[in-house]
């Protein structure tokens, strides 16, 4: 696998596979795949593993599987697959069964024996391990009729869960690197263009420029070196999308930088993932590997005379490499910091050479554009975003996990429909949508659709795709605390008013959630973040104000009540606790006293739990574990 490493400007890596496959041959091997995995008497276990799977115990479930297997001699009967995120993330170690569709959840290696006993040899699923509608408390057995997966329209997702993603052939027959065919053999750069430009597809990364007028850019400009780059350096808290593509989809975006690649005349591709991700790096370097063996990648690719070849770079997880010259500059060996624009990559970008960037769910999104149709993916969304969109979902939400949604649906029915609502029935507060740099919608937005105009209208933006869902609990300046500590931590420091502007608001939003504001705190920082999104020189600092911004819109009141009442009307900024028991609301459960790591509470059965306020160090592991929100 190459990863960290470079060919250099102007080497195009040629001379080292020359490819004899075509496409007769890879529709041979397509046909002879898709009878594998619709053998009819053969069962498909596939079990989830994906990163968030293996933390839970996925591994040991796939090795007691096979184990159990080669022991019941039903190696002939049974195909034990290991496939990418399942994306139920919340529900893992995930198990579905082919024929039949049937969902399991939550196993762990012990339960292994029983399914394969009651349902592989008996033919009767176990109920015990099906999933549970929290409303209607039934007992559901088939995957696609679980709210969480049957209101997804999964396009970029496709293969999730379906294939083995270390598996070439499981991509073939699902209609892989027939796209390429068709673009390789059948259209023109031109064409390849237009055909993308009439999708409407706009980039998944964040700023959501149209994708067929940043390739036709590239391919108009000069140069007899061009690159194609893949950004996977995902940096946002709480998102994995683009993870997830790679550990459960590699090919799909191979295949996407492969027609990027043939639109504007580029030999030379990269891949920018951060270090931080391990399996999709592995995944992603043994779909090269395979793809290079079949000569879908290298020369004289599918014997049309077009060369592609593909590098993986390792970032050291900097979040500003995520910006596109920062990752440019990364990858030429230098700082990764953000570069003056104009220039534009598409004329001056990697080595001062034509350079095409897009993430991971972009070119995901490629292949299927060109399998299907342009028309059929404009079909999908709406009038300004059109396909579909992936977000990340995290936070006080029911059902975290991976989703992906046409374009248009709205906040209401992600966390609802989909995910189930919020965590413990409280009451929901705000999403943040876009990331760091994103904005905190309320309760009274939750009806805007997922689209990049209403988004930025609602006061947040797309991003890349990651939602954290809020409660009652959750301090809404804290919040903005939050995330621009991370964005100040994460500013390269190349331009004035991110390096100190960051700086000093962080500490203002500090002084407030320690009870220490000042009249005119408000104001300050508002005229600060105006000043540092117009006068910074990247998409970083340019961006980083808004959950500022987007609290101070609709939780105005909060910061007012920490600066004039030195209190915090969420009981989450510690210093402003005052940690009693609101007698009226307490139910007398006794759940705070055994949850006190210094037994400060004392209770009696039917009695009103009192807390020690001497003994107390408000540590607020009762004010967490509280359902009532009987502790401030």
């Amino acid at each position: 696998m190459d990863c960290g490493g470079w060919t250099g400007p102007g080497n195009t890596g040629k001379g080292i596979f020359m490819s004899k496959f075509t496409v007769a041959e890879l529709n041979a091997v397509q046909e002879k795949a898709a009878a594998v995995l619709s053998e009819p008497d053969v069962f498909h276990l596939m079990v989830c593993g994906g990163t968030g799977c293996h933390a839970t115990g996925s591994i040991a479930v796939v090795e007691r599987l096979r184990e159990d297997v080669a022991q019941k001699g039903l190696q002939d009967k049974v195909r034990v697959i290991e496939t990418g995120c399942n994306g139920f993330c919340a529900m893992g170690p995930i198990l579905v069964v082919h024929p039949g569709d049937i969902f399991y959840q939550k196993l762990s290696a012990d339960d292994v024996s029983v399914i394969i006993d009651e349902h592989i040899i008996n033919g009767k699923p176990v109920e015990k391990y099906f999933y549970k509608d929290p409303v209607s408390k039934a007992k559901i057995a088939e995957q696609d009729d679980i709210p969480f997966f049957a209101n997804q329209m999964p396009r970029a997702l496709r293969n999730k869960g379906l294939i083995d993603p270390e598996s070439i052939d499981d991509y073939i027959a699902r209609d892989g690197y027939q796209a390429v065919a068709k673009a390789l053999h059948e259209l023109s750069a031109d064409q390849i263009i237009e055909e993308v430009k009439t999708s409407g597809l706009r980039g998944r990364g964040g700023a959501g420029f149209p994708a067929g007028m940043k390739w036709s850019f590239a391919k108009g400009s000069p140069g007899d070196v061009k690159y194609v780059l893949c950004n996977a350096d995902e940096g946002d808290p709480g998102a994995f999308m683009d993870r997830s593509i790679l550990e459960a989809d590699p090919h799909a975006v191979l295949e996407g930088m492969i027609i990027a690649a043939k639109a504007i005349n580029a030999h030379p591709g990269y891949v920018y993932a951060r270090t931080e991700y391990p399996l999709a790096i592995r995944r992603l370097g043994i779909a090269i590997e395979q793809a290079r063996e079949r000569g879908l990648i290298g020369d004289n690719i599918l014997d049309s005379g077009f060369d592609f070849h593909v590098e993986i770079y390792q970032g050291a997880g900097a979040f500003v490499c995520g910006e596109e010259t920062a990752l440019m500059a990364s990858i030429e060996g230098e700082r990764g910091m953000s570069r003056p624009r104009p220039p534009f990559p598409a004329v001056r970008g990697l080595w001062r050479k034509p350079t095409n960037i897009n993430n991971v769910e972009t070119f995901a999104n490629v292949s299927y554009i060109f399998y299907n149709g342009a028309e059929w993916f404009n079909s999908i969304g709406t009038e300004g975003t059109k396909g579909t969109k992936i977000f990340a979902l995290t936070g006080k939400v029911k059902h975290t996990g991976l989703v992906e949604v046409p374009a248009g649906t709205t906040m209401k029915e992600v966390i609802y429909d989909v995910c189930g609502g919020i965590l413990n029935n409280r009451k929901f507060k705000a999403v943040q949508a876009g990331g760091p740099s994103g904005g905190c919608l309320p309760a009274e937005a939750l009806d805007a659709e997922v689209d990049y105009d209403s988004l930025i209208k609602a006061g947040a933006m797309m991003g890349s795709g990651g939602l954290v869902v809020m409660d009652e609990t959750t301090c809404m300046v804290d919040i903005a605390r939050f995330f621009l500590n991370f964005t100040r931590v994460e500013s390269c420091g190349k331009c004035i008013p991110c390096r100190i502007g960051l700086k000093i608001m962080l500490e203002i939003l500090e002084r407030i959630t320690q009870g220490k504001g000042r009249e005119g705190d408000i104001e300050l920082l508002e005229d600060m973040a105006y000043d540092i999104k117009k006068s910074s020189l990247c998409g970083l600092g340019q961006t980083a104000p808004n959950p500022v911004l987007s609290t101070i819109r609709y939780f105005r009141d909060e910061y007012e009540t920490h600066i004039k009442e030195q209190e915090c009307p969420s009981h989450s900024c510690k210093p402003l606790l005052h940690f009693r028991v609101i007698e009226e609301k307490c139910k007398k459960c006794g759940l705070c006293p055994r949850v006190c790591p210094v037994d400060c509470i004392a209770w009696e059965k039917g009695e009103v739990a009192v807390i020690d306020r001497e003994a107390c160090t408000e540590c607020t592991s009762c004010y967490d574990a509280c359902r009532f929100m009987a502790i401030e």
